[in-house]
């Protein structure tokens, strides 16, 4: 996400104010990874940077915003699946398997993981937080594929369907192995191997169901 700032003509002061925002966020992300959304107060985060709540609502006028910003700050930093190129005319399994390889890095980084947990862990109280990791995250990632997706059909190269779905579905196979283990903490982090394998059999999958070859000889079966 690009931030948009007022220019200041004179000294270093946009360079002052993006330092401290930037320092109220880290704070802020810290203290919410570690005590949870609803036990962290803005006062805590305030005393955490050395300043008062007032400077703080300065830069960010309710804890949610100030929530939002830290999930920006985690996606524009580990989010390198939404930076990933995409050809349009490189080879399918190779560039889905690219593809999912880096959504399952993505996700299984432990920030990642440990936003994730704080989001499910408050989802009861604050649904509110869901729709912001969503919109804010996930969602970029499924509207990426999903056009990437509705290219390669309008091409020809894979059947057509519903973008959406099938970018639903290619998500949900990459995810479908130790990402959700490991996000219950009932295994270790996936080594790269491992995740390399889940992500191959994915897209073995997804091509057998979605490739125009393969639906025709599932058709006349």
């Amino acid at each position: 996400m690009i931030l948009c700032s007022t220019i200041i003509v004179k000294g270093k002061e946009p360079d002052r104010h993006e330092a401290r925002r930037s320092a109220i966020v880290a704070a802020a992300r810290k203290a919410f990874l570690r005590d949870g959304y609803g036990q962290t107060s803005m006062s805590s985060i305030a005393a955490d940077v050395g300043g008062s709540k007032t400077t703080l609502w300065n830069y960010f006028p309710s804890k949610e915003d100030l929530f939002a910003a830290v999930v920006d700050d985690q996606v524009e930093r580990y989010g390198e699946a939404l930076r990933l190129e995409l050809p349009e005319d490189a080879d399918l399994p190779e560039t889905l398997t690219a593809l999912g390889v880096s959504i399952l890095t993505t996700i299984l980084r432990p920030q990642i993981v440990a936003l994730h947990r704080v989001v499910v862990g408050e989802a009861g109280r604050f649904p509110e937080l869901g729709r912001m990791l969503w919109d804010r995250g996930a969602q970029r990632g499924q509207k990426r594929t999903e056009a990437w997706l509705r290219l390669q059909m309008d091409k020809g190269r894979l059947r057509a369907a519903d973008p959406q779905s099938a970018a639903s579905h290619f998500l949900g196979l990459c995810q479908s192995g130790s990402f959700y283990r490991h996000l219950l903490g009932a295994s270790a982090r996936p080594k790269r191997e491992t995740i390399e394998a889940e992500i191959r059999l994915a897209v073995r999958i997804f091509l057998s169901a979605y490739r125009p070859d393969h639906a025709q000889s599932l058709a006349g079966s």
